[in-house]
């Protein structure tokens, strides 16, 4: 299967099983599962920064706990979204915002970045090439622009101003790929393309590749809010 449509169609399913997920579960139980993928994320990140350095020496005990930090800090401020909204229905609604937001700004990064590259003649304008090399600045376009349009899409559920969406869609997908950095930093340093370490997803890397977006935004979309 052509590498792109795989990761589609994973992400497909993956968004229609969050979605189902988070309308279908009790907020205990979203809670306990954001807990568990967390810690998943954490093993696959100690598997890799193995590869690198000792865990017990000072370079890897720092790493540990900085990771320790990002990731369950990260994804827990999801849950943090979910009991500042307060009413008991509203705590999905929010979470399905906050997740959108980050998700679907990745989507428009990756559609913006594949769509540009092709028609212009000289490529595209790197971010970040050593880091990344294929983020680019149209892409970064595209992650502002879709992360924007869905943010305004969820005004009548949030309430929010069109000028508070927006500035909610701007900040997610900035953080969103600030994240996506961060973790691209990560691999390259300990020489790995993906976070796969757990093989446990079909095209899309790993954990640490799935959440990556969601690993700073969430916190500060929080503190926004």
């Amino acid at each position: 299967m052509n590498p792109v449509l795989k990761r589609t169609l994973t992400g497909i399913v993956v968004g229609l099983a969050v979605v189902a997920a988070v309308l279908a579960a009790p907020f205990c139980l979203f809670a306990w599962v954001i807990g568990f993928l967390a810690a998943l994320a954490f093993a696959e990140y100690v598997s890799l920064l193995r590869k690198k350095t000792p865990l017990l020496s000072p370079l890897g005990a720092a790493m540990l706990v900085a990771g320790a930090l990002v990731i369950f800090g990260g994804l827990s401020a999801l849950a943090a979204v979910a009991l500042k909204s307060g009413a008991p229905m509203r705590w999905a609604l929010m979470l399905l915002y906050v997740i959108s937001i980050v998700k679907f700004s990745d989507v428009g990064g990756f559609a913006f970045g594949l769509v540009s590259a092709k028609l212009m003649k000289s490529g595209n304008h790197k971010l970040c090439p050593t880091i990344s090399p294929g983020k680019s600045w149209e892409g970064l376009a595209g992650s502002v622009f879709a992360s924007c349009l869905v943010s305004c899409c969820w005004m009548t559920g949030t309430g929010y101003s069109s000028a508070k969406s927006l500035a909610l869609g701007v900040t997610a997908a900035l953080v969103g790929t600030f994240g996506d950095l961060v973790e691209s930093k990560f691999k390259r340093w300990v020489g790995v393309k993906d976070s796969a370490a757990l093989a446990i997803t079909n095209g899309m890397g790993g954990l640490l590749d799935m959440f990556d977006s969601l690993l700073f935004a969430p916190a500060v979309i929080y503190a926004f809010l």
